[in-house]
């Protein structure tokens, strides 16, 4: 009869079927070739997106309402030089990353646990339904007059837009797990909770950075709507700044430097599924 040892260790085997991450590395070489290309055709992308905008800003519409991409350029250095775009970035990405932690500190949880309890699920389901089709700026105003016009405000906002997303995310990863590989689990010895640790997690955790990467590009347009209302710095008060003054090249700048962390950290979680799921390679 097996110890609790090899019981153990029959439960990792069986939890490493639900991901089987494959390194880069250990990739063919046409897939790897595969990748570069998939590099190059980013690379074209951007330049013949910025072509077309060029274009279109200095044939098509008059510059004074539509900055050519060497006038933001210029002004994007000019702003890093001087401070004032680090400063409102770092001011953004602070509040997005706090908010966004808790928010999926508060929803992964909550939805593994809506996913393995049907009474949690049935319980909890309605305000998940409710609130998530409320967006959260409809709450901005609520939220100034909760926590007043600090950074409380802000964050609430963020983890809000974060939260039902994972939740859910989370939710349908558990109950997306074939059934053969919790019985195959079972039947090999494993208790609730080692099923829960070395089969749901696992399987799940595709689904849940999924949902994170979701619920990011939603924090970025949250924080954003929430600084041009009430904010002091971001990005969102620097864009809201430059339209009182008519700085259409500034607004631009902001425009162009979320597209460019959006990005970035839309790379960074595809990434993270391909690192820890396996699923598909970061350039598809």
């Amino acid at each position: 009869m097996s110890g609790p040892a090899d019981t153990r260790r029959m439960t990792r085997v069986v939890a490493r079927a639900a991901r089987v991450p494959v390194s880069a590395s250990r990739r063919p070489r046409s897939q790897r070739i595969s990748g570069l290309g998939g590099y190059a055709t980013y690379a074209a992308s951007f330049l013949t997106l910025f072509f077309v905008w060029h274009v279109a800003a200095t044939y098509v519409v008059p510059s004074v309402l539509f900055s050519p991409p060497l006038a933001v350029l210029d002004k994007l250095i000019e702003l890093a030089r001087s401070g004032v775009l680090v400063e409102h970035v770092g001011v953004s990405l602070r509040r997005i990353l706090i908010g966004f932690g808790l928010g999926s500190v508060l929803g992964i949880p909550i939805g593994l646990l809506m996913g393995n309890l049907r009474f949690a699920k049935r319980f909890l389901e309605p305000y998940t339904e409710f609130f998530r089709f409320i967006p959260a700026i409809a709450f901005l105003t609520v939220a100034v007059i909760w926590f007043g016009i600090g950074e409380t405000a802000k964050i609430f906002l963020i983890v809000y837009t974060t939260i039902f997303i994972v939740i859910l995310n989370s939710m349908a990863g558990v109950l997306g797990i074939p059934k053969n590989k919790v019985r195959a689990a079972q039947c090999l010895g494993a208790s609730r909770w080692q099923i829960f640790f070395y089969v749901s997690i696992p399987a799940t955790l595709p689904f849940i950075l999924t949902g994170m990467r979701i619920a990011m590009g939603n924090s970025f347009a949250t924080i954003v709507s929430a600084e041009m209302l009430g904010a002091n710095a971001g990005l969102g008060t620097m864009m809201w700044t430059a339209r009182l003054y008519m700085l259409v090249d500034e607004m631009f700048v902001g425009l162009f430097t979320l597209g460019i962390l959006g990005f970035a950290t839309d790379r960074l979680f595809r990434f993270l599924i391909f690192r820890f799921a396996g699923k598909y390679s970061p350039v598809a």
